[in-house]
Formats: C-alpha cells, sequence, structure tokens
C-alpha cells in the first residue's frame, strides 16, 4: 500500500516531469539521453530528505540541470580521451625497457598512419595542432591561414571522422 506521503511525492514527480524533460533535452539534445536523466532524477527525488527540501520543483530542476550538465560534460559523451592520461603513461612506463618503448612507438606509428588515411589534410593539421600540441584555436587559425572559426570546425569534424570507425584499423570506405 501507498501511503499519503509517497503518493504526494510522486505527484510532484509526474507534474513537473514534462518541464524536466524539457530541461535535460535542452541541454543533452538527445530524448534517451534526457529519460536516463529523468530516471535518475527520480531516484534521486526517491533518496531525498524531503524535509530539507523548501521548494520541490526547484530541487528538481537543479538536480536534471546539473546532470544532464554532467552528461555532457563527460569523457564518454564527447568521444575523447585525456591528452593527460598519454602522459602520464608515458612517465609512469618510462624506464619499462626497450621492448615497451617500441611497442609504444609501434602505437603512435599506427596512429599517425591511421589519422592519414581518415583525415584530409586540413582537418589532420588543424587536429594534430589542437590535441597533439594543444595550440589555442587562434594560432591554429593563423598558421593554417583561415578563421579560427573554421578551425574550431575542422577540429570538430576530424573528431567526427576518427570516432566513427572502430580502432580495429578497418579500411575507409
Amino acid at each position: 500500500m501507498v501511503t499519503l506521503h509517497a503518493e504526494d511525492d510522486l505527484d510532484r514527480f509526474v507534474r513537473t516531469r514534462r518541464r524536466l524533460f524539457a530541461i535535460a533535452y535542452r541541454i543533452v539534445r538527445n530524448v534517451d539521453e534526457a529519460e536516463d536523466i529523468l530516471q535518475e532524477v527520480w531516484l534521486r527525488w526517491q533518496r531525498a530528505d524531503r524535509a530539507a527540501v523548501r521548494n520541490a520543483e526547484a530541487f528538481l530542476a537543479t538536480v536534471t540541470t546539473r546532470l544532464a550538465i554532467n552528461v555532457i560534460q563527460s569523457a564518454w559523451r564527447r568521444h575523447e580521451t585525456s591528452v593527460d592520461a598519454w602522459l602520464l603513461d608515458e612517465v609512469a612506463h618510462g624506464d619499462a625497457g626497450p621492448a615497451a618503448h617500441a611497442e609504444r612507438a609501434a602505437l603512435r606509428e599506427q596512429a599517425a598512419r591511421l589519422l592519414r588515411e581518415r583525415l584530409p589534410a586540413a582537418e589532420r593539421a588543424a587536429f594534430a595542432l589542437r590535441v597533439g600540441f594543444g595550440y589555442p584555436y587562434q594560432e591554429i587559425a593563423e598558421r593554417l591561414q583561415i578563421r579560427a572559426a573554421n578551425a574550431r570546425q575542422l577540429v570538430r569534424r576530424a573528431r567526427i571522422r576518427i570516432a566513427a570507425f572502430p580502432a580495429t584499423g578497418s579500411p575507409l570506405p
């Protein structure tokens, strides 16, 4: 049997669900991810100390917003890995011996080959300058003699193109 208090909490959530979905969708721009966020909001609402909550709608909207922002900022969503992780791996394995050094060199060569195969020259240059060397977009634009917005777009397209292919080394279509 559902208690009266639990029914009130369910009603509050159901009444604000449409607004919460709109908030989540506006941020993540994906229906499935917005629904996942709402499920997590519901779970957090169930665990929340409602006696401490002054305004249920504001609480739910805040939780929804923060969860949606977390989703769009996550590395998983952006299909990126941190360059810092690569550097830490290099430092951690720096004295691992000649076999490990040769393996890392082969992996770097394979990565460079894949970039050459999968990216047009302009995208490859912009991507390498941004990701490999950390250049700001304005400096990339100056070096490639384009606008900064174009440099951003080239890097974005390169990331999309790289993420579209599995890491198995499959050839381009």
